[in-house]
């Protein structure tokens, strides 16, 4: 597939020629499901169908996983650690070649502006393969001198089939943080995109194998989470699961891998709070705030979609972010001139609009936006509400949408129990000129990622997750080969 087929995609939205088809990537090949079926996936901007997908099933994913399991006890587990790395590398020259066309795939199938994710997506999913290209070599062990008639060692080898499960809001990047550390790791991978969402992972395949990853190494079957999802879930000859999504599905995901206590690793929801003391930068705070939302159109689990303002500026502060929130372009993801596109779905539009007539009748004032635009794709205008309690819905529940409550708080304790009030630890922000607040908030926050005047950079090489509705475990860095290897100690008798 080339620059043609997303050519052949966006033009297939008005015309009617049959629209494009993809299909599995099993054990190196690419085939239909075993019972041939198909399902549509949308373009959210134009509603329009942009391609069908084979939808897998339980049968299809023991294919995957006897191919992934061969792959891993043969050429992929057996190959030099530098070999392997040689290969990823290669595949970041190719999705560097082929940027463009990625970045469109991701913009159409997604509803993603164009040029957040030619700003961040993209970038962010070479980066994360270009780093973890370069640990395949490098996950080294160590002697452990235990007594002096013995050599005692330790290594790393990698825990085996991966089940990758990944999310709709950032398909691309989030399958790569997934994806790259375990391939370097030398586990072989069984990845199950998500419905709404699965093209770019089905891009990415194919370059893998043209990068020279060998057969079954990396197999993609894509369909529904209930059917798919659980499959992999429950097959016994998976070792691990790795999943980002939502925590009802995480703890179907913890019941599900019990059966053969899988390793599981968990980045769910997220109600994070963005704090503004009133000695900040507000230009600086609100701007960020604002991002801090509205990126996306909110559908980011470390969204900032709980802005909690000292009682001196929290007018200002409203007003700040009703402005930007109404200067935001909404409009075609393809115009690099967009900043807010649609919503992922029809059935997320929906629930973030009862979201905000929720607010209103929990006594919440809706300073702006909260309805759809237009009558076609699923549009919204940024919302942002005042007079937010801390105890209402639309403070305590993840949205996942553009839309954001403003709290007032007193002083530093209590801006600190409102932003730890949550089932959710993932991120929290702090905005102040004292840096001895600052950092006294950072060490008492219950997050995992804190940012200080600052809000939303992520790294490869820092760990990110979080804890309680959060999920559990780290991805990124040092801590995603902890995530895909398993150490063994080695004891060797000297006296023979």
């Amino acid at each position: 597939m080339s620059t043609a087929y997303v050519e052949t995609l966006e033009k297939g939205r008005s015309s009617s020629k049959a629209v494009p088809h993809r299909k599995l990537l099993v054990d190196g090949r690419h085939v239909e499901s075993v019972s041939g079926r198909a399902f549509k996936t949308l373009n959210p901007a134009t509603e329009e169908v942009i391609a069908t997908v084979a939808e897998g099933n339980e049968i299809d994913v023991d294919l995957a996983v006897v191919a992934a399991r061969r792959a891993f006890e043969g050429p992929w587990r057996t190959m030099r650690a530098a070999d392997r790395g040689k290969i990823l590398f290669r595949l970041v020259e190719l999705m560097k070649q082929h940027a463009d066309e990625i970045a469109a795939l991701e913009s159409l199938d997604a509803g993603k502006p164009i040029a957040g994710v030619l700003r961040q997506d993209l970038p962010a999913a070479i980066d994360t393969l270009t780093y973890y290209a370069g640990w395949a070599d490098k996950m080294t062990g160590e002697v452990v001198p235990v007594r002096d008639d013995a050599l005692t060692y330790t290594v790393r080898e990698p825990v085996g089939v991966v089940a990758v499960i990944v999310p709709w809001n950032f398909p691309l990047m989030i399958g790569m943080w997934k994806l790259a550390p375990a391939l370097a790791c030398g586990c072989t991978v069984v990845m199950k995109p998500a419905e709404l969402t699965s093209l770019s992972a089905l891009r990415i395949g194919e370059l893998a194998l043209e990068a020279g990853l060998p057969p079954g190494v990396l197999n993609i079957v894509t369909g529904p989470g209930r059917v798919v999802g659980d499959a992999l879930v429950n097959h016994p000859d998976v070792d691990k699961v790795t999943f980002t999504g939502s925590p009802g599905v995480g703890r179907g995901i913890l019941r599900g891998a019990a059966g053969n206590f899988k390793r599981v690793s968990l980045e769910l929801g997220g109600k994070s709070a963005n704090v503004i003391f009133d000695d900040a930068d507000l230009d600086a705070a609100t701007k960020a705030a604002a991002s801090g939302i509205f990126f996306n159109a909110g559908q980011v689990c470390s969204a900032g979609s709980r802005v909690l303002v000292q009682e001196k500026v929290y007018d200002d502060v409203v007003a700040r972010l009703a402005q930007r929130a109404q200067s935001l372009r909404i409009g075609d993801p393809s115009d690099r001139a967009t900043s807010l596109g649609p919503v992922i779905s029809e059935k997320q539009m929906k629930g973030i609009l009862d979201y905000v007539d929720i607010g209103q009748k929990e006594g919440a004032s809706l300073v702006t936006g909260g309805e759809r635009v237009g009558d076609r794709g699923y549009f919204l205008s940024p919302a942002v509400f005042a007079n937010v309690e801390h105890e209402m819905r639309i403070s305590q529940e993840e949205i996942f949408g553009p839309v954001v409550s403003v709290i007032k708080f007193r002083d530093e304790a209590d801006a600190l129990r409102i932003a730890n009030g949550t089932a959710y630890s993932l991120a929290a922000g702090v905005w102040s000129r004292d840096i001895g607040r600052v950092q006294r908030f950072a060490k008492r926050a219950n997050a995992g990622t804190v940012w200080l005047n600052t809000y939303g950079y992520t790294d490869v090489r820092l760990p990110w997750g979080g804890a309680r509705d959060s999920g559990f475990g780290r991805e990124h860095g040092s801590a995603a080969i902890e995530n895909f290897t398993e150490p063994k100690a080695v004891w060797m008798n000297l006296n023979v």
